[in-house]
């Protein structure tokens, strides 16, 4: 018997559960409500805020994935995890916890946000929306934010709960085409990036947001409790069928976050990296209030040590793979195949600060063999995040090598 468990993955399957008795523990790792989607295609699910989100799916291969959010429209059911904070003083702790201020944020608006310790290293990051002046969602990545907000909410008027909420993403250049024609009523007027809106689908109440985690034309629809979550979500797909919509999992979004620069919470960036270190530095705003981590923040060393890495012939492992004449010289965090880039690519976090785009290094790759890396700038191609913005239409019709 083997004691090497580098090569083995392990994976949460559905089981049928008819007069069986009562398993009190899986409380802790609850569905998707629209996860029967999913059944028929042999699902393998991981873990995300102790939710279950398919880490697997026989809808597509991982490239066919890849292509259908570049090229038209994807449906996926997430793990985020909304958290409310609402009350007279909602803004006031989450001014606290956050390293970027909440008030310059306006009912109807979205923001990209993370919390610190007191020391600096990053708890989880996630997308804040406002829902009305004083009632807050902010919908997280993996990791523990709400004993966070309830450590640092004494003497305040304010509540936190989780509100059962759940999120699916609707993703790809044909996603708000797909939108105008899901809703009972018009679009939301405006419906610009990061903007969030109350509307009704399939005659139920629900959520909107213009945001995701692929860098493409996309929206995320919240599913509230107490209301008809699969008539929303067939509605979803019944109407997507004439756009060639595709149910998808987890591999839709790897290379493509990863080209965008976009991080993941607990392998891109955890409780030893700060914000600078994860190039993050531009969300921490020191001029308007204090914050839990400002006085490190202040003081610690503002070189960014994460990049992107291109890699020839091979896809990379994680970890410590990288190496320059021998030594050693970081992490390979986030790791994937670009169809489009017809390469592998990385997120990468290096010892030297010094050593950033252009940067060689050989990298350990998942077939065993060595390979040459090359660090670069991210996101390795939009630069500006135009696509997402609905201000660059950019719809590959083949791998950049063919073009």
């Amino acid at each position: 018997m083997t004691t090497d468990l580098s090569h083995t993955r392990y994976a949460v399957k559905a089981f049928k559960n008819i007069g069986e008795r009562p398993r009190e523990l899986t409380r802790t790792m609850p569905p998707h409500p629209l996860s029967y989607m999913e059944l028929p295609f042999d699902p393998e699910y991981t873990l995300y805020n102790s939710r279950l989100t398919p880490e697997k799916l026989d809808t597509a291969t991982d490239d066919e994935m890849y292509w259908a959010v570049r090229t038209n429209v994807i449906f996926r059911h997430t793990g985020e995890l909304p958290i409310e904070i609402s009350g007279p003083d909602a803004e006031t702790l989450l001014n606290k916890v956050f390293t970027r201020s909440v008030s310059k944020v306006k009912p109807g608006r979205c923001s990209y946000q993370f919390a610190c310790y007191h020391d600096g290293g990053m708890i989880t990051d996630g997308v804040l929306l406002r829902l009305s002046q004083d009632r807050f969602w902010m919908a997280q990545a993996d990791g523990d934010l709400f004993s966070w907000y309830k450590a640092h909410a004494e003497g305040l008027d304010v509540k936190i709960h989780d509100p059962n909420v759940w999120v699916s993403q609707i993703q790809g250049p044909r996603s708000l085409e797909l939108l105008a024609t899901v809703l009972d009523g018009p679009m939301p007027d405006p419906f610009r990036y990061f903007d969030c809106a109350e509307v009704s689908i399939a005659g139920q109440t629900c959520w909107i947001s213009r945001s995701g985690f692929t860098n493409e034309l996309g929206w995320e629809v919240y599913l509230l409790p107490d209301t008809d979550i699969p008539a929303i979500g067939d509605r979803i797909m019944e109407v997507g069928a004439a756009f060639g919509i595709l149910l998808t999992g987890t591999p839709v979004f790897r290379a493509r976050r990863i080209e965008a620069g976009l991080l993941n919470a607990g392998s891109d960036f955890g409780a030893e990296t700060t914000p600078f270190e994860a190039g993050l530095g531009g969300f921490v705003e020191f001029e308007d209030r204090d914050f839990v981590g400002r006085k490190a923040l202040e003081a610690a060393d503002k070189s960014c040590r994460t990049w992107g890495m291109r890699v020839s012939g091979g896809v990379a492992q994680l970890g410590r793979v990288m190496t320059i004449d021998g030594k050693d010289v970081g992490r390979v965090c986030s790791s994937g195949y670009s169809p489009y880039q017809g390469c592998g690519v990385c997120i990468v976090r290096m010892d030297d600060p010094a050593q950033g785009p252009g940067t060689q290094v050989d990298v350990l790759c998942a077939d065993g063999s060595t390979q040459s890396g090359e660090l670069c700038t991210l996101p390795m191609y939009d630069a500006d995040r135009l696509i997402p913005r609905g201000k660059l239409v950019d719809i590959p019709t083949k791998p950049i090598a063919a073009e």
